[in-house]
């Protein structure tokens, strides 16, 4: 880059207010950027183009993992159409479950939005899906400072939209989060012949609200597809160190299953003090005569090797 486009580069950075993160086309415009500094400025990696018509400063997208990604695309949508929407949709679907925070696992990153009629799809944008179904004020609740469906209309929708296991772990979430089974229970009783329907009652019948991470939630329905005897989710044990929950035991076997998902150790503290403490509690475990089977995300696709490790340990 010559020194003229540097310091034509640097000018433009500088338009940008220090303190904001999320800009529309119209308000880079009226910083005093062109179509052709907005251009410049992502080709640098100083701007990054969330979807049409919307930036983020990419220095703060670049520390978002993916369901934070996820998360800033619906807010990024509800930025843009503040000044093309009259406010008719919701954010539903996958785009509500993230609102309201629920586990997510093997899911699209789209925005949802739920809207009683259906428009041209180019209103409704490329990175948008959207869904035309019956909704009333009650189904709707403000998350974030934004409109969204509630978290039973949220987990009925997801639920009807996605197979067996994804729906599970969003149900698992969300009866854990405090979701009204009742009324979820009535939703699926009222709703015979609507797509999606026998999912949700599955999931409805076969949901435990003690699973704590998607991935214990697709452990325990492995172990009930495999016809594997069924162990009990968040077991409590007591050792010389105190009171201990694990994952999964089988208490009769004295074996305990636990999955190692990387949130399990790198969300809240230091990596090597987590991994000490769970060393030191399973040597404590292991004196009282309990031996652990430990799963990772890839022991999930191997269906066989996983009932084979199981039934071993049995044996």
């Amino acid at each position: 880059m010559d020194p003229t486009s540097s310091e034509t580069m640097l000018r433009a950075a500088r338009l940008l207010p220090a303190q904001e993160y999320l800009w529309r086309t119209d308000e880079l415009l009226r910083f005093g950027l062109n179509s052709r500094g907005i251009k410049a400025l992502v080709g640098v990696g100083e701007l990054h183009r969330l979807r049409y018509g919307c930036y983020i400063r990419a220095s703060m997208w670049n520390t978002l993992g993916p369901g934070k990604q996820a998360k800033a695309r619906i807010v990024a949508h509800a930025h843009g159409t503040l000044t093309t929407s009259t406010g008719g949709f919701v954010y539903s679907h996958l785009s509500a479950a993230r609102l309201h925070g629920l586990f997510l696992w093997g899911v699209d990153d789209r925005v949802h939005i739920l809207d009683r009629a259906k428009p041209s799809s180019d209103r409704w944008g490329k990175d948008v899906r959207g869904h035309t179904e019956h909704f009333s004020e009650d189904d709707v609740v403000e998350v974030e400072g934004l409109r969204a469906t509630t978290l039973e209309r949220t987990i009925f929708d997801c639920a009807r939209m996605l197979g067996y296991p994804k729906a599970l772990v969003i149900m698992d979430h969300g009866l854990r989060l405090g979701a009204n089974i009742s009324a979820l229970s009535d939703l699926a009783a009222v709703s015979s012949g609507k797509r999606g329907v026998r999912t949700l009652r599955k999931v409805l019948e076969n949901a435990d609200p003690r699973s704590e991470s998607a991935g214990e939630t697709l452990t325990r329905e492995l172990i009930q597809r495999l016809h594997i005897k069924p162990p009990q989710p968040q077991f409590e044990v007591q050792s010389r160190l105190g009171r201990h929950r694990m994952d999964f035991a089988w208490e009769e076997e004295k074996l305990a299953l636990e999955f190692d998902g990387r949130t399990k150790y790198f969300d809240f503290k230091p990596t090597d003090e987590v991994v000490f403490q769970e060393r030191r509690r399973e040597k404590a475990l292991v004196e009282e005569g309990w031996r652990f089977i430990r799963v990772e995300w890839k022991d999930l696709f191997h269906e066989r090797a996983f009932k084979e490790r199981i039934l071993r340990a049995f044996r």
